[in-house]
């Protein structure tokens, strides 16, 4: 690629990873010892990831040293790791490379094969699909993945296979950094701003990626910004459009899942079912099918891997059941995936649809509050908390009851509860859930854990 901080990953290296512990590093540590490397870690507290990593024979520490460096080659960080730490200092002074987490993922690229999956919504979901697609069809791949892959355990892996699924991530631009010689994008729409600068900018970064692709793309069309991206000679279209390469029809959704027909020319005509529900997981499957037929998947292969696929945590995830109310839990924080989430969930037969939604970053929030005005069509009764930072700091006006009031202001006859305290949220959803109804939380925060608690809370009243 031409670019120094891209090293050579065909023979072993001494790596350490600084910030080990979380998703994103824990997955690149774990591909990078099953390539053959040595490879150390520190973190500033003990994690389960922790204890897996170690027992795959990576040295980790706890806590930040210059002495946790030893006599590495490389060392790669995550994002949340400053120039200021003590083990960058020591890297800086004794001028060994410091890589970032793109960079580091841009080097074992280069080792496989490389499918890059990208889009504003679906990337995980997808590549996780598309793994098992590989997988079923005995092809071995590798891949990094932003969940854990339901039926293989993990969200990374590194095989004897010559491809490599990999997720890529637009909200910093890093996708643009990473070599590959096929590519999805699902669908794109405003999102990121706060890096882009406008939606512009990201528009051209999303064009950039179609060009700078060595093979062909598939780009989602039934979205404007899919069909803005989609005239160029390498891409084959997918979407419910007649004029679309690889065309969905047939749509059947049911509470316990979807089918479909995925048609490309005379070559393919696929009956798919998924054992999820969701429009969007119809597109997420379709993407994920063409694509791996695309790089060598058999049909019948494709079909047995989605037809068991469960999903990936976190995506439209059932979290349990009590007293005849169902939990349903799902990431979806931007507009269109709580449309599609909310859509999704209508589809069972529930007394009432009682969401709950927690708002994702100030700065999204005070980008796109606006543009939920008509998002929870579908629900019966709608909970909104505050803002979960994600580390930002809170800017003035910006609250989680932009998004109630613009909501409650665009359908007056809508309920709606602006509820910013969690303590006080628990309580007014213990009060107000009855048998009958789902209860289906949305947000990219910590929304996730208060399945648990509500479900807790009213076991015990009930005993």
């Amino acid at each position: 690629m031409g670019n120094s901080l891209i090293p050579d990953l065909s023979f072993p290296r001494r790596i350490h990873v600084l910030g080990i512990g979380g998703a994103g590093m824990s997955a690149i540590a774990e591909v990078l010892v099953s390539m053959g490397h040595f490879v150390t870690g520190s973190d500033l507290k003990e994690s389960a990831n922790l204890e897996r990593l170690r027992a795959l024979g990576i040295v980790v520490n706890v806590g930040h040293d210059p002495k946790n460096i030893g006599d590495v080659e490389l060392i790669t960080r995550s994002t949340a790791v400053p120039d200021s730490n003590v083990e960058c200092q020591e890297a800086l002074e004794r001028r060994i490379p410091l890589l970032s987490r793109a960079e580091i993922l841009a080097s074992i690229c280069e080792e496989r094969s490389t499918v890059v999956i990208s889009g504003t919504h679906g990337k995980t979901t997808t590549s996780s699909m598309l793994a098992l697609i590989l997988r079923t069809s005995e092809l071995e791949p590798s891949f990094i993945i932003g969940g854990d892959v339901n039926e293989v355990g993990t969200g990374a892996a590194w095989s004897d296979g010559q491809l490599f699924v990999v997720e890529g991530d637009e909200s910093d631009g890093s996708f643009l950094m990473l070599p590959k010689d096929f590519a999805v994008v699902t669908n794109f729409e405003a999102d990121h701003l706060e890096h882009h600068g406008d939606y512009e900018s990201l528009h051209r970064a999303f064009e950039r990626f179609v060009k700078e692709t060595n093979g062909p793309v598939i780009i989602g069309i039934d979205d404007e910004g899919g069909r803005s991206i989609s005239n160029h000679q390498n891409v084959m279209s997918l979407g419910m459009d007649s004029s679309a390469d690889w065309h969905i029809t047939e749509i059947e959704e049911k509470w316990t899942g979807v089918s479909f027909r995925l048609k490309h020319g005379r070559d393919y005509d696929l009956k798919i079912s998924l054992p999820i529900p969701g429009l969007h997981n119809v597109k997420n499957a379709a993407c994920a099918a063409a694509m791996g037929l695309v790089v060598g998947a058999s049909p019948q292969p494709t079909l047995e891997a989605l037809n068991r696929f469960a999903g990936v945590a976190r995506r439209f995830e059932l979290r349990g059941k009590v007293s005849g109310i169902t939990f349903v839990d799902d990431y979806a924080h931007l507009p269109t995936e709580v449309s599609s989430t909310i859509s999704a969930a209508r589809v069972g037969d529930w007394k009432r649809l009682i969401s709950v939604f927690q708002p994702h970053r100030y700065s999204r929030t005070e980008a796109l509050w606006e543009t939920f005005k008509d998002s929870f069509h579908g629900t019966d009764l709608l909970f909104v908390t505050d803002v979960y930072s994600a580390g930002e700091k809170p800017r003035a006006g910006i609250s989680g009851a932009l998004i109630a009031d613009i909501v409650s202001s665009t359908n007056p006859s809508f309920e709606v509860r602006y509820i910013p305290r969690r303590v006080d949220l628990v309580s007014a959803l213990v009060d107000e859930l009855s048998e009958g109804d789902c209860c289906l939380t949305m947000g990219a925060g910590d929304l996730t854990s208060l399945p648990d608690e509500v479900q807790s809370l009213i076991r015990n009243t009930d005993g």
